[in-house]
């Protein structure tokens, strides 16, 4: 069977692929971000077509105040294989497969495990013609073990939850925010077994137009999948993001979420990520962001919306707010 996260470059230029895993260990708040990329420019930018491992730390604790890590390193693409049934992608002597991670350069290092998770998809069969990027995720809510090192510093990892994703496009959106969140509580402090969502809101500018935001939306809520992310709900769900936080009311049938997400811009980890045209792209990453979700459903026109479940989730939500134009006095960890 082929998987969710085989690679999809052919070779040609004007293509990037985006891997990566997220998770804050509950036991010390640091929250993570490993991620594996290629990009094969357009040839009008005279740049070669690269592979690159990255791994983000954000550690709320740190001295009082929070401290973030990040490192990047390069390679030719060369040294990027990849193989399916079973899929694996290597990048130098780091890889990745469909249970498990390990890597290291400079003074990071990572060896990770898990059981395969349920599949998922942003992007509408109907509109792939017209995507730029594809989002999908392979293993959306899983349970990793192993151990991470930063420095001297070791974190064993013991059923942790996470989630890995795989995206491919031509071209990242203008501006956008992404959240992924699969380690809630209820209101009462117990956790939500069963429960993730996993969200992009996009801006694009085409034809002299700003076009957006437009918003698909996943998850698993309550026992049953959620799936905002036809054509129609894409346009209208409701979302209002910047650096620091999104708010956003998302729809799928008699179900509604509405989510309201907020980062410490001193954890929030700036990168630049390149575009085969070679445009940057200025990232804002956080995995130690908090969120609320208040899961509503219709009870007819008598009761309307009504609140079933409130869910929080401290320090343990993951989230991005990207745009065209650095922020100011922010300073980039990563190039």
């Amino acid at each position: 069977m082929s998987s969710t996260n085989d690679l999809r470059w052919d070779g040609k230029p004007g293509h990037y692929e985006v891997y990566y895993l997220t998770f804050t260990d509950p036991a010390t708040g640091v929250g993570v971000w490993i991620r594996y990329t290629m990009v094969a420019p357009l040839p009008s930018t005279g740049d070669p077509a690269t592979a690159s491992l990255w791994f983000l730390a954000m550690d709320p604790a740190a001295d009082g105040g929070g401290a973030t890590v990040g490192r990047k390193a390069s390679w030719p693409v060369a040294e990027l294989m990849a193989s399916a049934n079973p899929f694996e992608l290597r990048i130098g002597d780091a890889t990745l497969g469909d249970r498990a991670m390990r890597g290291g350069f400079e003074d990071v290092s990572w060896d990770l495990r898990w059981e395969p998770g349920r599949s998922y998809e942003h992007v509408h069969p109907l509109l792939r013609g017209v995507a730029s990027t594809v989002l999908a995720l392979p293993h959306a809510d899983i349970e990793c073990s192993g151990h991470i090192t930063i420095g001297e510093r070791r974190l064993e990892l013991d059923n942790v939850r996470g989630g890995q994703a795989h995206l491919w496009g031509s071209k990242h959106a203008s501006e956008w925010a992404w959240i992924h969140c699969n380690d809630f509580e209820h209101a009462d402090g117990t956790p939500a077994d069963d429960v993730f969502v996993d969200g992009v809101s996009v801006i694009v500018h085409r034809f002299g137009r700003r076009i957006g935001p437009n918003t698909p939306f996943v998850g698993r809520v309550l026992g049953r999948d959620f799936n905002s992310r036809s054509a129609w709900r894409v346009i209208t769900n409701s979302s209002d993001f910047s650096l620091t936080g999104w708010r956003f009311q998302v729809t799928d049938g008699a179900r509604r979420l509405i989510g309201d997400v907020s980062a410490d811009q001193r954890l929030l980890a700036g990168v630049t990520y390149h575009d085969p045209d070679g445009e940057l792209a200025y990232c804002y990453n956080g995995e130690t962001a908090s969120m609320t979700l208040d899961v509503q459903e219709y009870r007819g026109r008598g009761d309307g919306w009504t609140t079933v479940e409130e869910l929080v989730a401290p320090g343990r939500a993951h989230f991005e707010y990207a745009t065209r134009t650095p922020v100011p006095a922010h300073p980039l960890l990563t190039t």
